[in-house]
C-alpha cells in the first residue's frame, strides 16, 4: 500500500508543504520564499521570518492539496521540521502540523532539519549504504556517517562558521548582494586564484572552520584598500572559493576512505554550488567514488526533502506526542 506524507518545513525563512509517495516520489510540493523581503536588510530577520510564516502558512496548505488534487483522507501522516532552527519560524509550522494531525487523525512524524537535506538526495537516487553524508548549508557544515538508512553518526563539523554562512559575510564584505553563495560562485568562475589566502584547519581532522579564512579576506581587502590598490572582486572570490572547495575535498575525501566506504552525498543549500560540484566529480572520479546531490530544487529548505526522511522514520515506527517541542538546536539522531 503506498504512503503518501504531508511534510512541512519552516525552520527559517521559506513556508513550505509538500506531499511525497514512498519516500521518493515528489507528488506535490510549494514554497513560499521570502527571500526578497530578507534580501533588504542583507540577511534572515527572525521576528519577520516567523511573522510572514503566519501569514502564509494556510495558503501553501490549500495550494498544495489543489496542486496535487488529494483531500486529507489520502495523506497517511504528517510529518514536519523540529529542529534545529529559527524558534519562531519552527513554531509555525510545528502548530499547523500538530492542528492536522489531531483533526484528522494522523501519525505526526517528528523530521530533524539535516536528515531532511541528507534524504533529499533519495528523490534523485537511491541512497546506497554504507555511505558518508557532506552537509553544507547557510547553518551548518557536517560529515556524517550512515550504515543505514535512519542511522547518523557525526564525525565532523564547523567549529565555528558553517560555509553558507562563511559566503554571505564575505559577500558582504565585497558589497555583493544576499544571499552571496550563489554570486560568488559565479564570480569565482570569472576570476583567478591571485590572492594568498589560508586553507581552513588545514590539519587531520575531519572538522572544518570558515571564520579565520573570512578574517583574511577581511584583513586583505583593507589592507588593500589602504595602500590604494584595487581589490579585483572576481579574482578575490575566486581565490576564497578554491579554499572553501580545498578544505571540504579534503577532509571529505579523507573521511571516505578512513570509513572504507564508496558512496558519497552532498547535501544542502551550498550543494548547489557549481564549483564545489566540479571539484567532487572531479576528485570522486579519481577515488572511484559514487557521487550523488539532490536536484537543485531540493538543494534549498524545502519540505519534499522532510517528506522523503519522514517515510523511513515512519517506517522505523516514529512517532511525536502533541506536545513535540521546537528546537534551535538539537541533534542529529
Amino acid at each position: 500500500m503506498d504512503t503518501y506524507i504531508l511534510a512541512i518545513e519552516s525552520s527559517c525563512d521559506e513556508t513550505s508543504m509538500a506531499i511525497v509517495k514512498n519516500g521518493c516520489i515528489d507528488v506535490a510540493t510549494v514554497v513560499f520564499s521570502q527571500m526578497t523581503t530578507h534580501a533588504n536588510y542583507g540577511g534572515v530577520v527572525p521576528e519577520i521570518a516567523s511573522r510572514m510564516h503566519v501569514e502564509s502558512i494556510t495558503i501553501v496548505l490549500d495550494e498544495l492539496l489543489t496542486k496535487a488534487n488529494l483531500k486529507m483522507d489520502d495523506i497517511t501522516a504528517i510529518a514536519v521540521t523540529y529542529g534545529p532552527g529559527l524558534i519562531g519560524s519552527l513554531l509555525i509550522g510545528l502548530t499547523a502540523a500538530k492542528t492536522l494531525a489531531y483533526i484528522y487523525n494522523k501519525p505526526l512524524i517528528p523530521v530533524h532539519h539535516i536528515a531532511g537535506h541528507i534524504y533529499a538526495n533519495n528523490l534523485t537516487k537511491k541512497m546506497e549504504f554504507p555511505l558518508i553524508a557532506l552537509v553544507v548549508s547557510g547553518g551548518h557544515t557536517e560529515l556524517i556517517y550512515m550504515k543505514e538508512h535512519y542511522s547518523f553518526e557525526k564525525i565532523g563539523g564547523t567549529l565555528d562558521d558553517a560555509v553558507g554562512e562563511a559566503y554571505d559575510k564575505v559577500a558582504r564584505v565585497l558589497n555583493l548582494s544576499y544571499p552571496g553563495g550563489p554570486i560568488i560562485d559565479k564570480l569565482a568562475k570569472q576570476g583567478q586564484d591571485v590572492y594568498n589566502l589560508p586553507i581552513p584547519l588545514n590539519d587531520d581532522s575531519f572538522n572544518f572552520s570558515f571564520s579565520g579564512l573570512k578574517s583574511a579576506v577581511i584583513n586583505l581587502k583593507h589592507n588593500e584598500e589602504q595602500r590604494g590598490n584595487k581589490v579585483d572582486t572576481a579574482n578575490l572570490a575566486c581565490s576564497f572559493q578554491n579554499r572553501v572547495i580545498s578544505s571540504l575535498t579534503k577532509k571529505t575525501i579523507k573521511a571516505l576512505k578512513t570509513y572504507h566506504v564508496q558512496n558519497l552525498i552532498i547535501a544542502g543549500g551550498v550543494s548547489a554550488n557549481i564549483g564545489l560540484r566540479e571539484a567532487m566529480d572531479k576528485i570522486c572520479r579519481e577515488n572511484n567514488i559514487n557521487l550523488s546531490y539532490p536536484e537543485f530544487k531540493y538543494c534549498t529548505d524545502n519540505a519534499t526533502m522532510i517528506g522523503a526522511a519522514s517515510y523511513y522514520a515512519y517506517k522505523l515506527g516514529r512517532r511525536a506526542d502533541l506536545d513535540l517541542k521546537a528546537m534551535a538546536t538539537c541533534k542529529l539522531n
